[in-house]
């Protein structure tokens, strides 16, 4: 991981499960700063305002629903990685939530794991700063299994513009062919495998 500090998002409605998160990660070897939120609402005000890098969310919420919250992150902060964490998960429960585009699942009864899942997240993401916003949008509309006359006609774009951003983006990530981007696309949960 190359970053210099973080900033994490943490979507927690008890505040001693929030306590025991930020103290796993005051360990981490780069300064965290961290903004906790209780509600949907906040969670979208903060997903826009303190752009994290990271989110963290409890699986098993009062006022909100961590699967929403993953949606709405993956519109508004694409590139942050989404890691649920969680009491007591279910195999079904964990297969769907990273079939859905969560990163990670970590139990709160072992949040030393947090850290890892943290540092993996972020290096597989650290490429994606290399796009612009448009970029990014055409990767997930090829990712999404759109032709270029498809994603051009949603974007209100000219083929040859969308084959230029492909092509961008192809070589600012150092990918080489369409099956290997979709791929990558998939892993940082740009897309779900699942609706």
């Amino acid at each position: 991981m190359n970053r210099s500090s973080l900033r994490v998002l943490l979507l927690e409605d008890s505040v001693a499960d929030a306590e025991r998160i930020q103290l796993e990660l005051s360990r981490m070897a780069v300064p965290v700063s961290t903004e906790r939120v209780a509600s949907h609402d906040a969670f979208g005000r903060a997903l826009r305002d303190f752009e994290p890098h990271v989110i963290i969310s409890d699986h098993s919420l009062a006022q909100s629903d961590s699967r929403a919250a993953l949606k709405l992150a993956q519109e508004v902060r694409p590139t942050a990685p989404f890691i649920l964490a969680a009491a007591a998960l279910d195999a079904h429960d964990v297969v769907t939530s990273l079939r859905a585009g969560a990163e990670d699942v970590v139990l709160k009864s072992d949040l030393s794991r947090l850290s890892g899942a943290i540092e993996r997240a972020v290096s597989v993401r650290e490429q994606l700063d290399k796009l612009s916003p448009r970029q990014l949008q055409v990767l997930r509309l090829v990712a999404k299994g759109l032709t270029t006359p498809a994603i051009a006609e949603q974007l209100k774009l000219s083929g040859k513009t969308i084959e230029t951003h492909r092509g961008e983006v192809m070589k600012r990530l150092g990918i080489h062919d369409l099956a290997r981007l979709v791929r990558y696309a998939v892993r940082v949960g740009l897309v779900p495998t699942e609706d």
